[in-house]
């Protein structure tokens, strides 16, 4: 069983993102070695870009950060070979295609295996184009992890039947962000991915902010994903910012825990 099965083996899982050398790399493993003492099941590294096409103004400025701190691949690479010596959460890269291609795809793949990553979201990349990655990916025993939208209502069965790792369900239409209700009929999606491959979990990401709406999501799927509620959290507080992204993944956590324990 690979470490992302493992993750949501134990129950619910709850998935939070940060983007990687925002402000610094310091900052980056601090933040996550303290969401690995709160509990976070699987924790994504977002490898930052100039054009991050999926993303939402919070987590573009963060991109922009990191570039401006003078963050690399390279450098990303080392801190992630650094944090496995003493954290054994399962960790994914979240980034662009073209990230991965400057770099060289099969470099950037086995660099990552070679320090302990466990797998890839590459939001840019259709369903129909995931073959350019998915054998490279494989033969270095990385789960390339799949997007589903409420776009995605007629393909959503045979995504879900070539899916790795988990699906990541994407609650909303538009770009990441902090929404105050999120209206897509999630529990049908996660409904048809089930259906058509009851052996992969569903976790729904985009626009979960709070612990009610962590534990809403988590209940309707597998799990909760959060990103621009922690990025704001760094954009907040900055150096200062581990302890209390700890604080905020330890909430999240017993929020999905408790959908988890209802019956």
């Amino acid at each position: 069983m690979s470490r992302i099965a493992q993750a949501f083996a134990r129950g619910k899982a709850f998935i939070p993102f940060l983007t990687c050398g925002d402000p610094d790399l310091e900052t980056t493993a601090a933040c996550v070695r303290a969401m690995a003492e709160a509990g976070a099941d699987l924790i994504e590294l977002g490898v930052p870009f100039s054009d991050p096409t999926a993303e939402g103004p919070v987590i573009q400025a963060a991109n922009a950060r990191a570039l401006a701190a003078g963050t690399t691949t390279d450098k990303i690479f080392g801190m992630v070979a650094q944090l496995r010596r003493e954290v054994d959460t399962p960790m994914v890269f979240m980034t662009y295609a073209n990230v991965v291609f400057s770099y060289g795809a099969e470099r950037f793949l086995a660099r990552s295996a070679e320090v302990g990553m466990d797998g890839l979201i590459l939001p840019d990349v259709p369903f129909e184009e995931k073959e350019e990655f998915a054998p490279a990916c494989r033969a270095h025993g990385l789960d390339l992890i799949s997007l589903i939208a409420p776009t995605s209502a007629g393909r959503i069965g045979q995504i879900a039947r070539s899916a790795q790792g988990f699906v990541y369900c994407v609650s909303s239409l538009g770009v990441t962000g902090v929404r105050g209700e999120i209206a897509t009929d999630v529990g049908a999606m996660v409904d048809l991915v089930r259906q058509a491959n009851p052996d992969v979990p569903c976790a729904v990401g985009f626009g979960i902010a709070t612990p009610e709406q962590a534990r809403r999501m988590a209940a309707l799927s597998d799990g909760a994903i959060v990103g621009s509620a922690i990025v704001k959290l760094l954009a907040q507080y900055g150096r200062e910012a581990p302890r209390y992204v700890g604080e905020y993944v330890a909430a999240m956590v017993r929020a999905v825990r408790e959908a988890g324990a209802e019956p």
